[in-house]
This record gives structure tokens, sequence and C-alpha cells, in this order.
């Protein structure tokens, strides 16, 4: 098999990020100023979820100390649905690969499945809410504002997601996740968000934009009658920084590792332009014919959801698939497909050449290949020579080395030039 030549290039994003993170969420913070509503003494119970959020360990760590000085004693709740296996403890275990552990936020993890429930939506559905933190004093609602896998509107992933599927635990998650099906998403996620915003005791929410670069570029906190409202204002920024792949049609599109903690489908499907869902099976940009995923992260823990929307994959990510961990998510979400077991090879050679020959009849120098370490990581990446008119005409990209055959160890596994 002839493979085609490949160089890594540089893709460039708007910079912008927040330099002192403890001081802006601080400042966040004291504009609200909480200790109007905090009495001395009051528990508060602070949100922590399951996706890589960059510095998230330090947001909660300054959140949980901007309550003590008003007085409050904070504690900690996983707010993941069924990630984690769906476990109390498997939660911990989560929050802990974060950097979220009772002795570095110096205050209580408090972690259970169970849920209390605050009766039924207009549409018919229960609504829950995690048990610890119905019994707070108050609610903090932290979470990274970026677009949705499921659908698009005005109000995605976000504070009102957090606040249905990361706050209602695995019970609350099933739920929403069937009656998605017949209401949609959206209408979910803001019939849940205003039911608990209206009989929660929430204080704030805090809502967390990055850049391109995976940084942390914005960070707002609102109170709940800000919530709506701010979030979609914040939705608008996430979408004008997100990184996304600079070209449209793409052959072959090579992923290093998918992983919960990239994206809540494994691999983002508003970067990949693949998508299979019961809500409706859609294509966006790009166009991507074959995608070949090599690695699942350690972050993930086994869980595979997302290699569903592969076309192939290597046996070592069959072989640490925690298919107990995987099936839940994927019957929580009511995405059986996205678990789905693709063709895999044994080798990543086999797996290219199986690439190759489903494309078409494309001779190796102008196959359309694209590299990557992962759906967050964009800002390199290892393409094909047929895209060399491309990066030439996009000022954003910038060709860092010599075009090269690309390289494959004695094994016939890609030497990853992300490694």
């Amino acid at each position: 098999m002839e493979l085609p030549k490949v160089a890594l290039i540089e893709h460039s994003f708007d910079p912008q990020r927040i330099e002192d993170i403890p001081a802006e969420m601080s400042r966040q913070l004291r504009v609200l100023r909480l200790q109007d509503r905090v009495r001395p003494g009051d528990t508060a119970a602070v949100t922590a979820g399951s996706r890589g959020v960059s510095n998230i360990g330090i947001i909660t760590k300054t959140i949980i100390d901007e309550l003590k000085r008003v007085g409050a004693r904070p504690f900690i709740f996983p707010s993941m649905g069924s990630h984690g296996g769906a476990t109390a403890e498997g939660q911990i275990k989560v929050l802990e690969g974060y950097g979220i552990t009772e002795s570095q936020m110096g205050c209580q993890i408090l972690s259970t499945m169970e849920v209390a429930y605050l009766g039924d939506a207009e549409d018919g559905f229960p609504i829950y809410v995690d048990k610890y933190a119905m019994e707070a004093d108050h609610i903090v609602v932290v979470n990274r504002i970026k677009p949705h896998t499921k659908f698009d509107g005005p109000i995605e992933s976000g504070l009102m997601k957090m606040m249905a599927i990361g706050m209602g635990n695995q019970t609350g998650a099933r739920y929403y996740h069937q009656a998605a099906v017949r209401l949609t998403f959206q209408r979910i996620l803001e019939t849940v968000g205003r039911e608990v915003l209206r009989k929660c005791p929430v204080l704030c929410g805090v809502g967390i934009v990055e850049n391109g670069y995976d940084q942390t570029c914005l960070i707002k906190a609102l109170l709940p009658e800000e919530i709506p409202k701010g979030e979609e204002t914040l939705l608008v920024i996430a979408k004008e920084r997100m990184a996304r792949l600079p070209f449209h049609d793409i052959d072959v599109l090579v992923i290093d590792e998918i992983g919960k903690n990239i994206s809540g489908t494994g691999m983002d499907i508003n970067v990949t332009g693949r998508n299979r869902d019961i809500l409706g099976d859609y294509t966006t940009s790009p166009r991507v014919g074959r995608i070949f995923v090599r690695d699942l992260t350690g972050e993930t823990e086994g869980n595979a959801l997302g290699i569903g929307l592969a076309d192939f994959t290597a046996t070592r990510v069959v072989e640490k698939m925690d298919r107990r961990k995987t099936y839940i998510n994927c019957l929580t979400a009511v995405s059986p497909e996205k678990g789905a077991i693709p063709l895999y090879f044994d080798t990543d050679r086999e797996a290219l050449e199986a690439c190759f020959t489903s494309i078409g009849d494309r001779a190796p120098q102008h196959v359309r290949l694209v590299h990557i370490k992962n759906t967050l990581l964009l800002s390199r990446l290892s393409v094909s020579q047929a895209f060399e008119g491309e990066i030439t005409a996009n000022d954003n990209l910038r060709r860092l080395n010599e075009w090269e055959t690309m390289a494959l160890d004695t094994q016939g596994n890609i030497i990853s030039p992300f490694d």
C-alpha cells in the first residue's frame, strides 16, 4: 500500500485568553454580591461535571474559596448524568482526574445517584435533581458553554443542560433523553432548566467559554434570573471561538483518541461533521468520507461512546472498551448507535488500507487526509499534500515541515506527530 505524503501544519485561532483565572473568577462572583444572598453557615452545593473543561480545578477551587469568604459552607457534588459507570464512586473517580478532590478543593465531595423528585413538567415528564443539592441552602451551577452534539438552538450545552442532564443524575438524564425523542432536546433543556431555576435554591451560574486552543477565554457569573438570556449570549461567543477543521472536503480523517473528556460524543460532531442519532441522522461541515479512530483517552476510563461514529478502529480500542460504562452511557443518552463497534484491525496500516480502498479509485497523492490528536486540539494538524493549494491560500494556516511519506513504525502503526 502506497501512503500519501503529509506535513504538519499550524492552524491559528483568536489567542485571547484569561491570564489570571482566579482573579477573574473572584471578580465575577464579587460583582454579584453573594454576601447579600447568603447567611453565615448556609450550605452551598457546587456542580462538577465530567467534561474536560480547561482549568476546571482552578475555577472550582476559587468558587469554593469565594463561598467561604461570604460565610457559606460549600461542598461539591458530581453532576454528570450516567458517566463514571453511573455509580457514586465512579463519579468521584472521574473528578479526581481533573484535580477535584476534597484535599485540593478544601471541602467535601458528596456523591450519590439518588435524586429528589420535584414534580412533573407541563409536558408530563418528571423533574429530578441530585438529593444532596436539593438539601443545600444554595446551588452554584458551573459549566462550559459550547455547541451541543444533538441539536442546534439558542441554548445548547451549558448551564441549562447542567441543571437537567447533569444535576438529574442517571435517573433524570435517562428520562430527559427519552422525552427528547418526542419533544426535542431543546425543549427539554429549556423546560427542565426553567423548572430547576423556579423550584431550586440556585444562587448563581458560572458560564465558561474556551478559545480554539482549549484555553479559558471568558468567565461570566450570572444571577439565577440572568442565566437563560446570559447563556444565549455566551453561546454565540463560544461558536465564534470554537476550533474547527479548516477544510470542507476530507476523504480520510484519522483521530488519535476519543473520550468523554473530549466531548459528550467522544469526538465532537461539530468538528467531524459526522452524526447518527434517533433525533435525526445528519451531516454537517466538513464532509468526511472515512473516520479512523486509533485509541481512547485515559481519562475516559474505557467509556467508548462515540466509537460508532467511526468507520474503522484498532483492536487496542476494542480491548480497552469498558462495555458496561459504554452501554450505560449509550442507553441513558438513547444513543446505542454511538457504541456500535466498527470494523477493527490489529495495525494502523490495515485500517488505513481499508480507508483508502473504500473511498473510491483515488490515487494516494490525491487522497485528502487529515490527522488530528482529538477534536479539542486543532491548532496542529497533519495533512496530506492534496491540501497544499488550500494551505497556501489560507492566512490562518502555516506548513511547519517538508512533505514526507506518512510514517509507520515497525509494527505498522502510525508514528503520531502529536506525541
